[in-house]
């Protein structure tokens, strides 16, 4: 039956011109470049970033995406910069795409304590597949008096596009909030001669550190922070809502994804984050445990991140997000 599953997935993928499957991270604030361009730069240092991500492993086709990201702040321009590559591969027919964002950031400060970000990035993606690792209905069935699926082959098996998106962040040293328009270009993402045309994709985000402590004026050591990720792409829904709890070097964190209504009646999944926090680097994990119809079939899914950070000789000292680092 999860082989049967797995197929039925990948074919569905394919008829569908992949609308709306955007790739997804639990820890979100670990890829900040992805969740919008306006996080560019938003750092106290120079970041280098990475991230590995196994879904539903328990299928013969399962879901894995990897990023790697590098941005700093430009202090002469007020400005951030970024460059992010993405890697991700779905199904047996190892449908996929690689993508790289070239991202852009504006400090504008407000009194000295508020923050106003608006970013954009533009994009090139390569989508591709292997029709020959699929197998179609008419395979299975077996006997005389079927069609063969070969006809269904494209032609290419490659396509490239431009795409972009724009984003907007306000902050202060507790509170943040934002949104991103993806896809603003709606790229097409059709293997065969009809168009089909991705969908924009609307991020809305945000958080509250609830209790900061530190000791003798040094970077808090303990804090608690609550956030939240709402996605709507086409007629897709989805809001992610969890808590962070920081005691140096310790992370720990908790997520619900797909609550309802957005979602089914119970929704998606629940996640775990552990992980620890030092001064130059980052290092977490996290499991998502399914909660919906598929509790039985997919196994979840693994994630794993890291983040160094380095530090350059500044005259003036920026303010940097206050958002988690996961």
């Amino acid at each position: 039956m999860r082989y049967i599953f797995s197929i039925l997935l990948s074919f569905f993928i394919i008829v569908e011109g992949l609308k709306g499957q955007d790739p997804q991270f639990t820890q979100f604030y670990s890829v900040p470049l992805y969740l919008g361009p306006s996080f560019a730069g938003a750092t106290q240092q120079h970041r280098l970033s990475t991230t590995y991500r196994r879904q539903w492993v328990a299928l013969p086709g399962d879901f894995a995406t990897f990023t790697a990201a590098y941005d700093q702040y430009v202090l002469k321009y007020n400005s951030g910069i970024g460059f992010m590559y993405i890697q991700d591969q779905a199904g047996s027919g190892k449908l996929g795409f690689k993508c790289l964002n070239v991202l852009y950031s504006y400090d504008i400060t407000v009194k000295n304590t508020w923050h106003i970000r608006p970013g954009l990035s533009f994009i090139y993606s390569i989508y591709d597949i292997n029709f020959s690792k699929l197998v179609f209905n008419d395979q299975i069935r077996g006997g005389n008096n079927f069609s063969t699926s070969v006809e269904t082959s494209p032609s290419n098996e490659i396509r490239g596009n431009i795409d972009g998106a724009v984003s907007c962040l306000v902050y202060n040293e507790r509170f943040w909030m934002g949104v991103t328009v993806d896809h603003l270009l709606r790229p097409n993402h059709s293997f065969y001669s009809e168009k089909s045309f991705v969908p924009l994709k609307y991020s809305i985000y945000g958080g509250y550190k609830v209790m900061s402590r530190s000791r003798l004026l040094k970077p808090a050591n303990e804090s608690l922070s609550i956030a939240y990720l709402f996605k709507r792409q086409e007629d897709f829904n989805q809001l992610d809502a969890g808590v962070y709890w920081y005691s140096s070097p310790y992370v720990l964190g908790f997520w619900y994804r797909g609550i309802p209504p957005f979602n089914s009646d119970r929704g998606d999944a629940v996640a775990f984050l552990a992980g620890f926090k030092l001064p130059y680097i980052s290092i977490g994990y996290s499991y998502d445990f399914t909660v919906s119809n598929l509790l039985t079939s997919t196994a979840g899914a693994h994630e794993i991140t890291l983040i160094y950070e380095f530090t350059t000789q500044r005259k003036k000292r920026i303010h940097a997000m206050p958002c988690p680092e996961f």
